[in-house]
């Protein structure tokens, strides 16, 4: 059996095992020591916040014992005025480093928060798609107000409390130190049971987090799918869910609550019957003469006033144990190391011509069946492939394997004869435009979400791509044109326009492979033909891999691949799959659309 020393067995019965130690050590390190100068500012606030209060409970004696007992107007001014004074200092230096304190935790968490906003941007799109983007804003705003609370709470409330607590003691020894000694039997009494306490609530609290996210989760999906909860009368399903989720949050935070309050029974008692000795002894001593009235009160007062901050470091360990499992949530995601990243030695694809090969490509989701099964694909530089296939046939994981969404199992993809893997992210995306089925807009102006991706373009430039999407003249009836705000996900705007909006960013950028994901959404025909006139100037001169669900964009492909259970099952153009009768052939025959004839130019949808 593992041997430990008297010091780790002692720190681990307190709670502060190695993850606690870690965790704290990396806060100070890595966040709060660019800011010493700041903690340092507030430190020297703490002291004259200590040494006031030490101050107030000094008077207390000569106010008695000199300003009272012996009637002197001289004592009573001096008392008055030092009473005063004190308090007039305790105020500012309690302001200085309340708010000097807030000040480094906020900035601590926006520093944690903009490491977390970076490793988010960079994480791989199956992480987001697994864990849900919902649970991971929980991290970004109750997570990191726990933390932010520990930062506060925790470093200004040990170092004020602490150095309160010593000047205290100091002035408890200097009326009586036999009493003194007394006092402080009962203090290390209560910490054990307390660490014990504080140990049970960081398991409570990370569980309390978790299911906070869970919450957020059932939320998020509620109201982004509102119109499908009205439209098929599930409120009272979704009520549910959500009733569940807040009873389940409810209890452990309840939990919670009460986890914390045990330390408070324990203190009062602890509390109660030190000041019943207290008042005993020295109320023995003051009828035998060996103290007076006043230097006992002194005394007393500072008893009574080391109270509070012994108490509040008691609590701390709480709000550290809740900081702590909040930490680790967040720092989960900070250290987080991407699986898709760019690889040492990575450098630019060349690119430009826009030649794209996949060689005997096998892809598995995290250990499931596979979804491709030694896939060969060569598409020419300026050609346009549509991949055809039943639901589940691999065809938008050919896609996602292009720009590295996720990363083959084996095989290669090549851009213009280089492998994707070996190139940076960046030059990688350089050289793909993508056109998805449900446009990606942000919540910010159409100017914004067209150069999306270019935001030095010009307004021209800026324009002549929406007139290529044939989307100018409708931006031009809105209110505020190009500078009208589209909405969360671009609701303000129809289907069809978000379509050609999303076009127009895909021609702005100007890159020589587009990735299409033609929209199965329903348009009315206006609509319609004016997405597939933009599409069809989009990929005028562009490689052009298109997951089609159109006859006409079919027809109009170089070459068809139909897709079958991870392989290609057929390759050639619409006429020749046609004559063959196979897989293609019924498929043209069930599930291709038409799409209606091109209206006069002039009107929009």
């Amino acid at each position: 059996m593992a041997k430990h020393s008297i010091g780790e067995r002692i720190r681990n019965r307190i709670g502060m095992d190695a993850s606690t130690r870690a965790m704290t050590v990396r806060i100070w390190r890595d966040y709060m020591s660019e800011h010493k100068w700041w903690v340092v500012f507030a430190a020297f606030w703490m002291v004259v916040v200590a040494s006031t209060s030490a101050g107030i409970a000094g008077l207390i004696e000569p106010t008695l014992d000199r300003a009272f007992a012996q009637r002197s107007e001289f004592w009573i001014w001096v008392c008055a005025i030092g009473f005063f004074g004190l308090s007039v200092l305790r105020g500012a230096g309690s302001f200085a480093q309340s708010v000097t304190m807030q000040m480094v935790g906020l900035r601590v968490i926006e520093k944690i928060q903009n490491q977390m906003f970076h490793s988010f941007l960079r994480i791989e799109i199956q992480f987001l798609e697994n864990e849900g983007t919902a649970k991971q804003l929980s991290r970004f705003i109750t997570d990191c107000y726990f933390l932010r609370d520990a930062v506060t709470k925790v470093f200004t409330g040990a170092g004020r409390d602490t150095v309160t607590l010593i000047f205290m003691i100091g002035v408890m020894f200097y009326q009586n130190w036999e009493l003194a000694l007394f006092s402080l039997i009962f203090f290390p009494i209560s910490v054990l049971p307390i660490a014990r306490i504080g140990k049970r609530l960081r398991k409570v609290s990370e569980a309390t987090q978790n299911e906070f996210a869970e919450m957020t989760s059932v939320l998020d999906d509620s109201l982004s799918n509102a119109r499908s909860v009205r439209a098929y009368s599930m409120q009272e399903y979704e009520q549910q869910r959500g009733a569940d989720a807040f009873r389940k949050t409810y209890k452990l935070v309840l939990k919670s609550i009460r986890t914390r309050a045990l330390s408070y029974p324990i203190m009062e008692t602890l509390a109660g019957f030190t000041l019943f000795t207290i008042i005993v002894i020295g109320g023995l001593q003051i009828l035998a003469g060996e103290q007076t009235v006043g230097s006992f009160m002194s005394f007393f007062t500072a008893v009574f006033m080391a109270y509070q901050p012994m108490r509040s470091l008691a609590s701390l360990n709480n709000t550290l144990q809740e900081g702590l499992a909040a930490a680790g949530r967040c720092f989960e995601i900070v250290d987080y190391d991407p699986k898709i990243k760019n690889r040492p030695g990575a450098k630019p694809l060349k690119g430009g011509k826009g030649r794209v090969t996949l060689q005997d490509v096998q892809f598995t989701y995290d250990g499931e069946a596979a979804v491709l099964n030694g896939v060969n694909i060569d598409i020419l530089p300026g050609e346009t492939v549509a991949l055809v296939g039943p639901s589940g046939a691999g065809k938008t994981t050919v896609l996602n394997l292009i720009p590295r969404f996720y990363d083959v199992t084996a095989g290669r993809v090549l851009i213009d004869g280089e492998d994707v893997k070996q190139a940076t992210l960046e030059s990688v995306a350089a050289q793909i435009a993508l056109v998805s089925q449900e446009p990606a807009l942000f919540n910010d102006t159409i100017r914004a979400n067209i150069a999306y991706g270019r935001f030095g373009a010009s307004q021209e430039e800026i324009e002549e791509a929406a007139r290529n999407a044939a989307a100018h003249d409708f931006i031009l009836n809105l209110p505020d044109g190009y500078d009208t705000m589209v909405g969360e996900q671009g609701l303000r705007l129809s289907g069809g326009q978000r379509q050609r909006i999303a076009i127009a960013r895909a021609m702005l950028k100007q890159a020589p492979i587009l990735l299409l994901d033609e929209a199965t959404s329903a348009l009315d025909a206006e609509s319609e033909r004016k997405v597939q006139a933009a599409l069809e100037r989009l990929m005028v001169g562009r490689t052009t891999i298109v997951i089609a669900h159109r006859l006409a964009t079919i027809r109009r492909a170089d070459r068809i691949y139909v897709m079958d259970k991870g392989l290609v099952a057929e390759t050639g153009t619409h006429d020749e799959l046609a004559r063959k009768g196979g897989l293609y052939a019924r498929l043209s025959k069930y599930q291709f659309q038409e799409v209606p004839n091109d209206p006069p130019d002039g009107r929009q949808g």
